[in-house]
């Protein structure tokens, strides 16, 4: 994220500007858009292969309540504050409506796939706290997709309540022939196979080919491709075998090359000189601190009240904080969509490039605070 912010127009197209036109020619950005997409896809699929829900377990309870909270409360403070800087802020003819109801939808935003990078990266995935995260990120994010749904069809104007009531019945006719139909299919394809799965490049291309059908519909629904990728992960059989195939033959690729494609196309859009006075800059602060409040306060709360002490409470407060991968995504559909100004786009872009900066050092903090945390929250193997 970083390093494509400073090769786009606020550091490397505002310095020179030729040779960044001459680099990232305009042809060129819809494929390196497309390769981004692809790993993004991939990469979901990795994560859903991983993830056991079973391993939320006596903390379902708490996953649940502050999956609620973690969504009500940073939307409704996000379209309070929309509607503060509405006359200001928004693009000429967009309306008090879609303004403050995206605003919430992208405060409500957990970055799933950047969450679960993190998790992985601190050794945390596979614990009950990592197994919390996850199901409130995925609620989260899941709850996010069909607001935005209602956003883009109020933005569009072109009868909202149908086109919506359509997208939810098809979402979970999707969601049962996934439950019914695909998982015992991918069950049975694997056992056949046993442990010879994975040595034949045909394996891959079956599995693929489903992650990639599971995807496009998602897409379709207006839920988001992502999201069938992880779906299709989360049926796969829980097995190191078969993780161990995916990890040795894709996920490199994947890991290095493909997913920070995105990363850099978001920061060639967006342009920090854009926030050129101080009112602007501290819209942007304001933006930051609804934003922490919101979301890592708010789940932190819950998480408490639900019985967990205030380090661990905190650890998933700022782990749900972590807003990166599809915030950006939200971010550019409402810039696609007319609904930010490349002005409010780029502050948001700066708020998810903070959020999901400071996670990881936060969280380091407080488990080294807390040495007993790995006791109560059990890594599961």
């Amino acid at each position: 994220m970083i390093a494509g912010l400073l090769l786009g127009p606020s550091l490397f197209g505002w310095l020179m500007p030729g040779a960044s036109a001459a680099l990232f020619a305009t042809p060129s950005l819809p494929a390196l858009n497309a390769l981004s997409q692809i790993g993004l896809v991939l990469f979901m699929f990795f994560v859903g292969v991983r993830v056991d829900v079973h391993k939320v377990g006596s903390r379902r309870r708490v996953a649940m309540a502050t999956s609620a909270i973690s969504i009500i409360v940073p939307f409704v403070l996000g379209a309070w504050l929309a509607s503060a800087v509405h006359a200001r802020l928004a693009p000429a003819g967009v309306g008090m409506l879609p303004f403050t109801l995206f605003f919430g939808a992208a405060m409500s935003i957990t970055a799933f796939p950047v969450l679960a990078r993190i998790l992985i990266d601190l050794g945390m995935l596979r614990t009950e706290l990592g197994a919390v995260a996850i199901a409130c990120a995925a609620f989260d994010d899941v709850m996010g997709w069909l607001i935005l749904a209602v956003i883009t069809a109020l933005a569009r104007s072109d009868g909202l309540s149908t086109v919506l009531a359509f997208r939810l019945l098809f979402f979970f006719g999707y969601l049962a022939a996934m439950a019914v139909v695909v998982r015992p299919a991918l069950r049975w394809f694997v056992r056949r196979r046993g442990l010879q799965f994975g040595s034949s490049a045909d394996d891959l291309v079956a599995v693929l080919l489903v992650v990639l059908v599971s995807a496009v519909i998602t897409e379709a629904l207006g839920i988001h491709a992502l999201f069938g990728a992880f779906f299709v992960g989360l049926m796969m059989p829980r097995d190191a075998h078969i993780e161990r195939v995916f990890e040795d033959r894709l996920e490199p690729l994947t890991l290095t090359l493909l997913l920070p494609l995105f990363f850099a196309f978001t920061g060639l859009r967006t342009n920090v000189q854009l926030i050129g006075t101080a009112a602007m800059w501290k819209d942007a602060a304001l933006i930051f601190l609804v934003a922490v409040a919101g979301k890592a306060g708010a789940s932190t709360l819950a998480a408490r009240m639900m019985g967990l002490g205030w380090r661990d409470a905190s650890t998933l407060g700022f782990l749900l904080n972590t807003r990166g991968l599809i915030e950006l995504v939200v971010l550019n559909i409402g810039l696609e969509l007319g609904i930010l100004s490349p002005v409010v786009f780029s502050m948001l872009v700066l708020m998810a490039l903070a959020t999901t900066f400071m996670t990881s050092p936060i969280v380091r903090g407080l488990r080294a605070q807390s040495p007993d945390t790995a006791a109560r929250w059990k890594v599961v193997s």
